[in-house]
C-alpha cells in the first residue's frame, strides 16, 4: 500500500530520489518562471562540489587559485564534469525568488496578515526551526572548508543554490500555489540545486542524516551528515566537531581531557566520557555530601569548574538496582541540596523531595 510522503519525510529524506523526476520538476520550474528549460541538467553528489562549480563558473582563474591554494585541487577536479558546458547567468530569481513572493502575496491577500501568521505557525513554522538546523550546518561546512578564503568562496556561491527537499517548510505553508508545482516535484526527490540559464545542477540529497531527539546534528560514532560523494560533518548534539574527532573519543582519558585546548571540545569529551568514570579515574573528591546527594567539582584548565550532584534514583529499576545520576548544576552552587534544587527551579529552602512525585 502507498504511503503518504509528509513535509516532515521530505525534508529529512535521505537516499537517492527519482532522478527523472526531479529534472522534470526543474524544467517544470522554468517554464513556471517564463524560461526555456537548461540545455543540460547534471547531478552532483554534494553541495560542496555544486558551490565548488558555482565559484570557478563565478570568479574563473582567480577561484581556482584560491582553491588550490586551500588544498582543494580534489574538489576542482569534482567540479570540472559540471562546468564542461557554461553554465550561463544565475536564473534563481526568476525560478524561486518570485514564484515565492507571488505565493505569499496571495496567501496574504487571501488571508490577511493575522490569517498568513495562523497558517505560518501551523505548517512551516513547526518544521523550519528543524530544517534551518541542517541548512545552516552545510552552510558552515561550506563556509570552513579550506580555510577562510577558500571557504567565503563556497559560501558565497551557495547564495546561487535552491535548498531543494530543505524548502519543504516553506512548500508546506504555501500547499498547490500557482508556478511552485515544479519546486515540488525537485523537493521530492532531491537536495540542494542550482539553475542556470543555460546548465541546472542538482545535488543528491544525503547518504546519512542523524539527529538527536532535539533535531540536532549528533552522532556518537561517526559522521551526522554523510553526501554520496564523501563530504561530512561532524556534531555532537549540534555542536561541529573536527572530521574524525568522534571516531578519536573512543580512546579518552582523563589526562587528554585536561590537556584539550579547545573548552567546548573539553566540554562534549567530558560528556562522552561521562561524569562518574571522570570523577573515578581522576581521583576527584566531593565537595559536598548531603541526604540529596554528592557535589562534585571538576577543574579543568581555562574554563569555568564543571559543578554535577550525583544523586540515587529513589524508584528501583526492573532488576532491583537503583539508578545514579548526574546532574549538571552552575558553577556558584555550594551545596548538594542547593544544585538539586535548583534543577526543580526553586531555592533550596522550598525543595522538599519528600514531597516529589
Amino acid at each position: 500500500m502507498e504511503t503518504t510522503m509528509t513535509w516532515a519525510d521530505v525534508a529529512f529524506m535521505t537516499g537517492p530520489g527519482d532522478r527523472a523526476e526531479a529534472e522534470a520538476g526543474v524544467r517544470e520550474a522554468y517554464a513556471a518562471a517564463g524560461l526555456a528549460a537548461p540545455s543540460l541538467i547534471l547531478w552532483a553528489g554534494s553541495p560542496v562540489v555544486a558551490a565548488a562549480a558555482a565559484a570557478i563558473h563565478h570568479g574563473g582563474e582567480a577561484a581556482v587559485d584560491a582553491l588550490n591554494k586551500a588544498g582543494l585541487g580534489s574538489l576542482i577536479l569534482s567540479a570540472a564534469p559540471l562546468l564542461a558546458r557554461p553554465l550561463g547567468h544565475s536564473v534563481r530569481e526568476e525560478v524561486r525568488t518570485q514564484p515565492w513572493e507571488q505565493a505569499r502575496a496571495d496567501v496574504l491577500r487571501e488571508t490577511g496578515g493575522a490569517g498568513w501568521a495562523r497558517v505560518w505557525e501551523s505548517t512551516g513554522g513547526l518544521l523550519w526551526p528543524r530544517v534551518n538546523t541542517v541548512v545552516q550546518e552545510i552552510r558552515r561546512g561550506l563556509s570552513v572548508l579550506g580555510g577562510e578564503e577558500a571557504g567565503d568562496l563556497l559560501r558565497q556561491a551557495a547564495l546561487d543554490a535552491v535548498l531543494g527537499q530543505h524548502d519543504a517548510a516553506w512548500l508546506s505553508a504555501f500547499g498547490d500555489a500557482p508556478g511552485l508545482s515544479g519546486l515540488t516535484r525537485v523537493s521530492r526527490n532531491a537536495g540542494w540545486w542550482f539553475p542556470y540559464a543555460d546548465v541546472a545542477i542538482v545535488c543528491e540529497r544525503p547518504a546519512e542524516l542523524h539527529l538527536d531527539e532535539a533535531g540536532r546534528l549528533h552522532r556518537s560514532d561517526g559522521p551526522a551528515l554523510v553526501f554520496p560523494d564523501g563530504f561530512a560533518l561532524e556534531a555532537w548534539h549540534g555542536m561541529p566537531v573536527p572530521e574524525g574527532f568522534v571516531a578519536s573519543m573512543a580512546d579518552l582519558t582523563p589526562e587528554r581531557i585536561r590537556n584539550e585546548e579547545n573548552a567546548e571540545l573539553r566540554r562534549v569529551m567530558l560528556e562522552h566520557f561521562g561524569f562518574d568514570r571522570y570523577l573515578a579515574e581522576s581521583g576527584a573528591t566531593p565537595l559536598h555530601r548531603d541526604e540529596t546527594g554528592i557535589l562534585w567539582r571538576i577543574s579543568l584548565p581555562d574554563d569555568e569548574d564543571v559543578m554535577t550532584v550525583e544523586v540515587v534514583n529513589s524508584t528501583a529499576e526492573p532488576d532491583g538496582t537503583f539508578r545514579t545520576y548526574f546532574l549538571r548544576v552552575p558553577p556558584w552552587i555550594q551545596r548538594a541540596r542547593q544544585g538539586v534544587a535548583w534543577t526543580f527551579g526553586v531555592d533550596e529552602r522550598e525543595y522538599f523531595p519528600k514531597q516529589e512525585t
